[in-house]
C-alpha cells in the first residue's frame, strides 16, 4: 500500500547534466488551470508554447489535487477555456455540465487536452534564475541548467516566483486598510465564522500558564495582536483538498504518518470534549463514492501559522513546511480514527473514510499539491481592491469576472483575556466584478514581456475573492490573449489597444461584463464550498 511520500520537491539529480535549451514563442511557468489555459488558447492560435512545470508528474495544479467541489460565485461569470473544462467534465459523467469531479478526471482531461494540441510539458523545472535585458526577460534557467527562451513569458505558479526573480514588484501578507481605503483587509477579529463556540483554556494544564502553550496558539502581547484593519506580514493557512472514499472496495483507512505528534490535536480534543464536533463537517460529495474534504470550524485541516515563511523561501524550506502540512492533516485523519480519547461515535463516523485507492497513485493515494491560498501578489499600476469586489469602483478594461464572496481563511490562533481565538477568517459577499487587464501585467517601467494571471496585482483580501481555479483559468486565458496580441503587434505587454483586446476577449466566448438582470444557469450546479 505505502508507495513514495507526496512531495513538494525533489532535488535534481546531481549526474552529469546535459544542457539543454528551449525556444519557444512563449514559455509558461506553471501547469496551473491559468496555465493550461493560456496554453490552449495560444496553441490555438497557432504559437509555439512550452510550459515548464515545477513538480515531479503533476498537472492541473488544485483542480486535479483534490478541489472536485468547485468554489464559484455567480454562475454565468464563467466562459471561455474555463467554461469549456466543466463542459468537458460534464460530458465525462453524462451531463450537459458540472462542477463536482474526481481528481483523476480532471486530470485526464487536462492531460487529453494538451496533447490534443501537442503542447510541451517538462517536469521537474525548478527555477533558479531569470535573465533579463533592457526590461525584456530573455531566458529561465532551471536548477538542473536547463534554458528557455521565448517572446513572452507567462507567470502561472501559485507562488509567484517567476515574477519575483524577474525584479517586478510584489507584495506579501495582509495591508493596512488605509493602503488602498479599504474595508475588509488587514488583522480581522471577530467573524462569525470558523471560531471557537466557547471558551477554550489555551494551556497545557487548565489555568495555570505556566504549564505552556498547546500546539499552534502564539502569546503575544497586547501591542502584537493588533487592532483590526492594521497591516502585517501573515498570510491564510494552506492545508490539503483531501480526497476522500466511503467505498469500502477503493478504500485505504488512515494510516499513520512519519513525524505524528497527537499534541497537535490536543486542543482539539478539548474542543470535542466541550460538545463541538465539525472538523469534517465540510466533506463534500463527488462522484463515485467520492468527497472534497476541507477547513471547517475552530479547528481543523488548515495548519494555522505554519505557513508565513513559504512565499520566500528556497524550494528545501519550502519541502519541509509541504511535509509538515502533509503530516498534520494527514495526522488528524489518523488521531480521529485511533486516539481512545476521541469520542467512539467520531471514530466510527471518521472510520468510514479513507483515501481512495485509484487517485493520486503517484503520491501514496494522497493529493500533491499544497493549496497555496495566496502567496506573493504582484502590484502594478492597477491593484484590485476591495472596492472592486464591492462594486464601489469599477475598471473600464476587463478581462474576465470574479464572483466568489471576499474569502481569508484564519491567519493565527492566539490568547485574548485567558482563552484560544482564532484569527483572520472573513466571508463577505461580492457581486460578479470584473478584473483588470492591468492588473494581469508589470510596471512597464519594470518588465514588458511577462503576463501573471495566478499571483496578479491586487490587494490580501481581494485576492479572497479572485483567487478561485474557474477564474484562474478565465485569466489564464485572457493572458494568452494578450501574449498572442503583444507579438503580432511587437509591443509590450502593456501597450495593447484595449478595444483589440476588447474583441479577442468576446471572441473567445470570455465574459468581461456582468449584467444584474442575468438568471442564474441551471445548467452548471455550484456550491458554496468555503
Amino acid at each position: 500500500m505505502i508507495k513514495k511520500r507526496p512531495s513538494y520537491f525533489s532535488e535534481p539529480s546531481k549526474k552529469e547534466k546535459v544542457i539543454k535549451q528551449f525556444i519557444g514563442d512563449v514559455i509558461i511557468y506553471g501547469s496551473t488551470p491559468a496555465g493550461i489555459a493560456a496554453a490552449i488558447h495560444l496553441a490555438e492560435k497557432g504559437r509555439k508554447v512550452i510550459i515548464a512545470e515545477f513538480s515531479d508528474y503533476h498537472i492541473g495544479g488544485m483542480t486535479s489535487s483534490g478541489l472536485g467541489a468547485t468554489d464559484f460565485g455567480a454562475e454565468k461569470a464563467v466562459g471561455g477555456i474555463s467554461r469549456e473544462f466543466y463542459k468537458k467534465i460534464g460530458h465525462y459523467y453524462g451531463v450537459s455540465e458540472q462542477t463536482r469531479f474526481e481528481p483523476k478526471v480532471a486530470k485526464k482531461i487536462f492531460q487529453t487536452w494538451l496533447k490534443s494540441y501537442s503542447i510541451a510539458v517538462f517536469f521537474s523545472q525548478q527555477l533558479a534564475s531569470v535573465q533579463v535585458e533592457d526590461r525584456k526577460i530573455k531566458s529561465l534557467t532551471m536548477l538542473d541548467e536547463t534554458i528557455y527562451s521565448a517572446e513572452i513569458f507567462i507567470d502561472a505558479s501559485y507562488e509567484g516566483d517567476l515574477l519575483a526573480k524577474a525584479g517586478v514588484s510584489y507584495n506579501i501578507g495582509r495591508e493596512d486598510n488605509s493602503r488602498y481605503h479599504e474595508i475588509y483587509n488587514g488583522i480581522q477579529f471577530g467573524s462569525p465564522h470558523h471560531k471557537f463556540e466557547e471558551w477554550i483554556d489555551p494551556y497545557v494544564v487548565e489555568g495555570n500558564p505556566n504549564s505552556g502553550l498547546l500546539c499552534g496558539i502564539e502569546n503575544q502581547s497586547v501591542e502584537e495582536l493588533g487592532f483590526n484593519g492594521k497591516g502585517d506580514k501573515r498570510i491564510q493557512a494552506y492545508n490539503f483538498r483531501i480526497c476522500l472514499t466511503d467505498f469500502k472496495e477503493n478504500k485505504i483507512d488512515f494510516f499513520c504518518p512519519d513525524g505524528y505528534d497527537p499534541n497537535h490535536y490536543l486542543l482539539l480534543l478539548r474542543y470535542l470534549k466541550k460538545g463541538h464536533w465539525d472538523a469534517l463537517k465540510l466533506n463534500t460529495l463527488l462522484p463515485n463514492g467520492k468527497s472534497d474534504l476541507n477547513n471547517h470550524g475552530a479547528f481543523s485541516t488548515d495548519f494555522i501559522g505554519e505557513n508565513y515563511v513559504w512565499p520566500e523561501s528556497d524550494y528545501f524550506t519550502r519541502e519541509k513546511i509541504y511535509q509538515a502540512h502533509y503530516t498534520y492533516d494527514l495526522g488528524l485523519l489518523f488521531f480521529l480514527t485511533n486516539d481512545p480519547r476521541v469520542p467512539d461515535f467520531i471514530q466510527k463516523e471518521v472510520s468510514k473514510w479513507g483515501l481512495p485507492k485509484d487517485e493520486f497513485t503517484e503520491s501514496n493515494h494522497w493529493p500533491p499539491q499544497l493549496y497555496i491560498r495566496e502567496a506573493r501578489r504582484m502590484i502594478s499600476d492597477y491593484v484590485m481592491t476591495d472596492r472592486n469586489c464591492l462594486g464601489i469602483e469599477k475598471v473600464a478594461d476587463s478581462v474576465g469576472l470574479a464572483s466568489y464572496h471576499m474569502d481569508s481563511h484564519n491567519c493565527r490562533r492566539v490568547i485574548i483575556d485567558g482563552r484560544v481565538v482564532n484569527e483572520g477568517d472573513v466571508e463577505i459577499p461580492a457581486k460578479p466584478f470584473p478584473i483588470s487587464y492591468r492588473s494581469l501585467v508589470p510596471k512597464k517601467k519594470e518588465i514588458t514581456n511577462l503576463i501573471v494571471p495566478v499571483c496578479l496585482s491586487s490587494s490580501h483580501i481581494a485576492y479572497g475573492s479572485i483567487r478561485m481555479e474557474p477564474v484562474f483559468m478565465i485569466l489564464g486565458q485572457s493572458a494568452g490573449i494578450i501574449a498572442d496580441l503583444a507579438m503580432a503587434k511587437k509591443i509590450a505587454v502593456q501597450d495593447i489597444s484595449y478595444e483589440e483586446l476588447e474583441k479577442e476577449l468576446v471572441n473567445a466566448g470570455q465574459i468581461i461584463v456582468w449584467d444584474d438582470s442575468i438568471s442564474d444557469d441551471p445548467t452548471l450546479r455550484m456550491q458554496k464550498t468555503f
